[in-house]
């Protein structure tokens, strides 16, 4: 296989997990029940959280920003938090109770009932996720997970989750970072101009 066939073909699998999602109205449903509890929940003063791993991580403070600064206009910021990115906490869990309570800890001390966590887990199986996400429940925080085809231990632990068709972990991320964008697009336009198609 040549260099273009190789990116061609590369190319091909990661437009047939999006146009996949694209043709998909459970996809669509998906979305706007995601994003209409987003709303629902910044309107009440509560924020959005962001936990996953390695590029999944970077995935995390991408969409943070996007509510926290803009996406497609102007506007004021939205309470975002990407668990991802303070070292000198990330290091101290790691350190005192182990990699498997990294996101766990977090959620505990700055969650609260009403918020919303974005749980990526691209295998569905990590473990710092799920006890993440085991905490948001027992908090009352509502979860959607993020993760691909193949079935986890994450599916059955979510309030609302949304599957890449694929099983491989670059088109997964794929996946959830055009599904992210289209979350916060809608939030955004529904938040600040108040639309009426919902």
């Amino acid at each position: 296989m040549n260099k273009t066939e190789f990116i061609n073909q590369y190319l091909n699998a990661s437009n047939h997990s999006i146009a996949q999602m694209a043709t998909d109205p459970l996809y669509t449903n998906s979305i706007i029940k995601i994003a209409d509890q987003c709303v629902k929940r910044l309107q009440s003063g509560n924020k959005l959280l962001f936990i996953g791993n390695g590029g999944s991580a970077a995935d995390c403070q991408h969409m943070a920003g996007e509510y926290v600064s803009r996406f497609l206009f102007d506007r004021d910021g939205l309470p975002a938090v990407a668990l991802t990115t303070d070292s000198s906490i990330l290091t101290a869990i790691g350190n005192d109770y182990g990699y498997q309570k990294l996101f766990s800890r977090q959620v505990q001390a700055l969650g609260v009932a009403g918020d919303l966590l974005f749980a990526y887990s691209t295998s569905g199986n990590s473990e710092n996720i799920l006890n993440a996400v085991e905490i948001a429940r027992k908090m009352n925080i509502c979860v959607v997970g993020m993760t691909g085809m193949k079935a986890g231990k994450l599916d059955d632990l979510c309030d609302f989750l949304i599957r890449t068709p694929s099983s491989q972990t670059p088109q997964i991320q794929e996946g959830h970072l055009v599904v992210g964008h289209a979350i916060c697009a809608l939030v955004e336009e529904q938040f600040f101009n108040n639309s009426e198609d919902k």
